[in-house]
């Protein structure tokens, strides 16, 4: 028998019976209903802080509901493995840095506004084809992100943390940014939060980009220094298309929100509803491996696989 704690009633209704398999529902909140799980899945954008109501209780594996995972190993509980959701967010997400590259192309914002004016504003705007765009982070959604520009007829950098030869080419080291920056119109930054990527983005960095380049960030809004991308977007000379920002959320007074040139979205890169069948498959996948005896997927903290 394992024991599945489940945060939502919507999740729980899509789990199949299956024997050997005990559910709750626990969103962290009140006492848990069980001494010890086998498999927790915790709220979604709870943050790491939920964690800590897992103190005293006895559980194998926490399945999140993120890929990113910052700040989860100051709150873990000792002995408890922990995996993120590799395979969840990844089409939303690059669904969305897409659309936001093609909105910030072609100047879709500002016809919204001309449409509330009725202005009839026919300018001609940069493609998205022909743009070379450089990825700064090249796991799951740097490549979702590839695979959904090439259609586009757009030429594409790889960049991670180490050069190595990839399935469609050579990736770059991060090593290679600095002379790489300067060759793109567009840099999409999906890396992990880090203490080696907090503000990676900083004035340095914007410095680099050509004028009138586009910055991306579908990452996490720490990972940009929100008063160097302020100053360079404020003058007009680089533009910005932001899920994340620093803070977050953005308060409603923050000049970033009236800077020309400058799309905010309030991190949704992942939520659509393509996340939900998704996170459906991870969470019977893991159930299935825990009752064949098997290690889980995702393994990012505890365990043979932690990073």
């Amino acid at each position: 028998m394992i024991t599945v704690s489940l945060p939502s009633q919507e999740l729980l209704d899509a789990m199949e019976p299956a024997a050997g398999v005990e559910y709750h529902l626990w969103n962290l909140t009140g006492p848990a209903p069980a001494e010890r799980f086998d498999l927790l899945v915790p709220p979604y954008m709870g943050g790491a802080g939920v964690l800590s109501a897992l103190n005293g209780v006895d559980v194998r594996l926490v399945q999140s509901q993120s890929i990113g995972y910052d700040g989860v190993s100051d709150v873990l509980p000792r002995g408890c493995v922990f995996a993120n959701a590799a395979g969840v967010h990844e089409t939303s997400t690059a669904e969305l840095a897409l659309g936001m590259m093609i909105s910030s192309q072609r100047g879709l914002a500002d016809s919204a506004r001309n449409q509330a004016t009725g202005t009839w504003g026919h300018v001609q705007r940069p493609s998205l084809a022909d743009r070379r765009v450089l990825l700064v982070g090249y796991g799951g959604v740097g490549k979702a992100v590839e695979a959904r520009l090439l259609p586009f007829e757009t030429h594409v950098t790889r960049m991670a943390s180490r050069a190595r030869d990839g399935q469609h080419g050579p990736i770059l080291g991060i090593d290679s940014l600095y002379e790489q920056l300067p060759l793109h119109d567009i840099v999409v930054v999906s890396v992990p939060l880090s203490e080696h990527t907090r503000h990676l983005v900083d004035a340095k960095f914007l410095a680099a980009m050509p004028d009138g380049a586009l910055l991306v960030n579908v990452a996490r809004g720490q990972v940009a220094d929100t008063e160097a991308l302020l100053k360079e977007t404020s003058s007009g000379r680089l533009r910005a298309a932001l899920d994340v920002t620093d803070p977050e959320p953005l308060p409603a007074d923050h000049p970033l929100w009236t800077v020309p040139g400058v799309l905010i979205t309030p991190h949704v890169g992942g939520a659509s509803s393509a996340m939900f069948p998704r996170m459906v498959r991870l969470v019977k996948k893991q159930i299935g491996l825990l009752l064949e005896g098997k290690e889980p997927v995702n393994v990012v903290l505890g365990g043979s696989r932690s990073s």
